[in-house]
């Protein structure tokens, strides 16, 4: 499917949030992200679906012989089969105010081309000329894109009913990419925390990531990053196996939802610069590597996409329009993704009711970046959620630790042959038993404990409120995780898709109050609270601090930028005024914190 002319997307969020999301809003031109991580749930939600649309359901049981991937491709190929009956019955519409088909129009930006000549429609008296431009618009129509994410760290090792290890092409990551590739959707893959080099190279055994003579791969390649370092490496690593990266998706490493991957102390602003001043290298860099590959394969390169320019996206905090201005003026940017406001909007996003109004009413205490996950990675979680309340009521009972019902987050070999998770009840009773054995205070035992048990199931409670939403489970006996970034706290109720989108590109009222703090600072206070957990921890190695000085420096030197940002005129909407400020404050609440770690650890320099 082509791409529509949207310059927002809808990234991915948990597991289930938005597995159903371009089955919403992709027949109304806007591009959405699926997770590959939970296979069973995506057949949870392909028992839902056919029926629903009178598409034939054959299960794929979890046993099956190469049972994810199956169940994979399944999903995406109903999804693609459910938009484009819709897509097609949209266009078939009249376009009279009040359809589908003129929601789809009225949706588009001011500035795209088919939102002018709609406009211009709109205007122009019945006849023969109306009519004309009117079916004009009709095939310049186009659905949104079914994206599609795989964790690439997130790569279990499965194993074959007799308990013998399966290869590699079994393991999570691999039979997800086998899954989306075997699929019909054409559509953009999201490559998200870190690198995998098995699951890269298993990439090159599949030709649609490959451009052929049409000049466009039909599966393309986006990569999630946090900074211009991860982002040459991967698609360096990337190229030299001909694969071309056509989109950076860039995140705010703490500011966003779901696992956090902070920078080095390098805040967005910084990083948006380096990535426009360095464009073109993006572009030409690993292109010569990518023909070079061509070439040894025999391929011919398509003349046409010589100079193709890889897509720049951010995501990550946005609030305003007046700071979507400021990405895409002022930096480059071609979209920009917008994910947790989205929770709000149940037209885009599966999420039940009770987590729903908890995200409505949460300021930003209930926002907190947590311990939760079992991958070890900082965690952004919401206070008082149904997977946080089971985790406790577990701890209380007496009997800590999930049943581990799926097994993705499986990583640890300390008591087991095989991994098992760390919010599992098996990892968390042997973990437990060794700290009580411990020679060493009750009070750092009883900080060991709180670790240990911090970590929930997300893995499968990310999934419950979509199933709950979807009445497939009751939420008795589905505990709900969710994972809002923190600029969740500026939107305070339920808003329809139209007002969402009209939020977007500065149309009509703005959903946020005026006080609301940039992005930009929002991000700042974020780095600093973060660089404050780290040096609270106790006996730091010297390494440790060597590195919490250089981030440190580096926050220090993307401040200092931050005051050249504030410097310029504001655009309608941006609350630039309120990022100087920020920046006398969290400057001096990095000091003192600097100031401190000096001081803890000054006998070591005497």
């Amino acid at each position: 499917m082509q791409q529509g002319e949207h310059t927002f997307i809808i990234p991915v969020m948990g597991t289930g949030h938005t597995a159903d999301t371009p089955i919403r809003v992709a027949p109304l031109g806007i591009s959405a992200t699926i997770s590959l991580v939970d296979d069973l749930l995506l057949e949870q939600l392909r028992a839902h679906y056919c029926p629903l649309y009178g598409l034939l359901y054959e299960p794929i049981p979890r046993d099956a012989e190469d049972g994810r991937a199956r169940r994979i491709t399944a999903y995406l190929d109903m999804v693609d089969a459910i938009v484009t009956r819709r897509f097609a019955e949209i266009q078939a519409l009249p376009l009279t105010p009040g359809t589908l088909k003129s929601l789809h129009f009225a949706l588009l930006p001011e500035d795209s081309p088919v939102k002018r000549d709609y406009r211009r429609y709109l205007g122009m008296a019945a006849g023969p000329d109306r009519d004309a431009l009117a079916a004009e618009l009709t095939a310049r129509m186009r659905p949104g894109s079914i994206d599609a994410n795989i964790m690439v760290q997130v790569d279990r090792v499965n194993y074959g009913r007799h308990g013998a290890p399966l290869g590699d092409e079994y393991r999570d990551a691999m039979a997800a990419l086998l899954g989306y590739a075997r699929s019909r959707v054409s559509s953009t893959l999201v490559l998200s925390a870190g690198i995998n080099q098995t699951l890269f190279r298993y990439m090159t055994q599949f030709r649609c990531f490959y451009r052929d003579e049409t000049s466009v791969p039909p599966k393309r390649i986006a990569i999630k990053v946090s900074d211009l370092r991860s982002a040459r490496v991967q698609a360096a690593y990337l190229a030299r196996m001909g694969l071309e990266v056509s989109e950076y998706r860039i995140e705010s490493g703490l500011n966003c939802g779901g696992h956090a991957f902070p920078t080095a102390g390098h805040l967005l602003p910084v990083v948006l610069r380096d990535f426009q001043d360095h464009k073109q290298e993006l572009a030409d860099g690993p292109r010569a590597k990518v023909l070079a590959y061509y070439r040894a394969q025999g391929w011919e390169y398509p003349a046409a996409a010589l100079h193709a320019q890889p897509v720049t996206t951010v995501q990550g905090g946005i609030g305003t329009h007046g700071e979507v201005q400021r990405l895409v003026e002022g930096y480059g940017v071609d979209r920009t993704g917008w994910a947790t406001p989205f929770l709000l909007v149940p037209e885009a996003t599966s999420v039940d009711a009770t987590t729903r109004a908890q995200l409505a009413h949460a300021g930003p205490a209930d926002l907190y970046v947590s311990e939760a996950s079992p991958l070890g990675v900082p965690y952004n979680n919401l206070r008082g959620c149904g997977s946080e309340r089971d985790r406790l009521e577990r701890i209380a009972a007496g009997t800590p630790g999930s049943p581990c019902p799926k097994g993705f987050g499986v990583t640890n070999t300390e008591f087991t042959e095989r991994p098992i998770c760390l919010a599992s009840r098996q990892y968390q009773r042997h973990k437990l038993a060794q700290i009580d054995a411990m020679d060493t205070s009750e009070e750092r035992k009883a900080s060991l404990r709180a670790t240990v048990m911090s970590r929930s199931c997300i893995c499968d409670h990310l999934g419950n409120s979509a199933l709950i939403a979807l009445g497939i489970a009751q939420e008795g006996t589905a505990p709900q995780a969710v994972c809002p970034g923190p600029n969740l706290a500026w939107f305070s109720r339920s808003y329809t898709l139209r007002e969402m989108v009209d939020h977007i590109y500065g149309r009509g009222r703005c959903l946020v109050p005026a006080n609301r703090p940039h992005m930009f600072a929002a991000e700042m206070v974020l780095y600093v609270d973060f660089y404050e957990r780290m040096v609270a921890r106790d006996d730091l190695s010297s390494s440790e601090r060597t590195y919490l000085q250089r981030f440190a420096e580096n926050l220090v030197a993307s401040m200092a930028y931050c005051l050249e940002v504030a410097e310029a005129a504001p655009y309608p909407g941006e609350n630039l005024a309120s990022l100087a400020p920020c920046v006398a404050e969290q400057r001096a609440r990095l000091e003192a914190l600097q100031a401190d770690l000096r001081a803890r650890y000054a006998h070591e320099r005497e």
